[in-house]
């Protein structure tokens, strides 16, 4: 498995990342808010993002894409520059699942952009002819995080469980909810 398909919605087009998106990678991980959602704790430096842009897309049991406009004027992009990631990873092609993560910087969340991008790839991750062709896709919201876990529900998206005070929050502690969609589920929600 290597390098996923590029896809279209109405807002955005998910296409691999590649090395030429660092510099939009970096700026996502200096997001203390954002870090702070997804209970990130870990620091990079521009080299292991430069490197991680450069390669992962080309790396087996996952897909990673940039979430862009697919705005076009004279059949030609308006513009190619990553505002998101989304990624499709630990991929297990025996019991057909997988996990979801997405990543949107601060001006561009809250706009619709996520959930498209989300409905995109799980329509890639269980129906598309170039798709993995899952039965289950999963995700982990952190509990101070009611927004995405109300976008997740939204999309069909189901609790499963809880870890509790799972990830440090300042002085306190969140709970990771630990939530999926299956296929039929995600077919009927079509």
């Amino acid at each position: 498995m290597t390098r996923g398909p590029e896809l279209y919605g109405e807002m955005m087009r998910l296409r691999p990342i590649e090395a030429r998106d660092a510099e939009r990678m970096w700026e996502s991980v200096q997001d203390p808010e954002s870090n702070r959602l997804t209970g990130t704790t870990a620091e990079f430096t521009r080299e292991q993002i430069e490197q991680w842009a450069a390669t992962v897309s080309d790396r087996d049991g996952r897909y990673d894409w940039a979430v862009t406009s697919p705005a076009k004027r004279d059949g030609q992009l308006v513009s190619d520059e990553m505002f998101g990631e989304i990624v499709l990873n630990d991929i297990d092609e025996h019991a057909l699942s997988a996990n979801l993560r997405l990543a949107l910087l601060p001006n561009y969340r809250g706009r619709g952009y996520g959930r498209e991008a989300i409905f995109e790839v799980l329509r890639f991750a269980f129906d598309h002819p170039e798709g993995p062709h899952l039965h289950r896709v999963s995700l982990d919201v952190l509990s101070i995080n009611p927004r995405a876990r109300m976008l997740y529900e939204s999309l069909g998206f189901r609790e499963e469980g809880r870890l509790r005070d799972a990830f440090r929050d300042g002085d306190g502690w969140a709970d990771a909810i630990v939530m999926s969609i299956l296929e039929d589920e995600f077919r009927a929600g079509l």
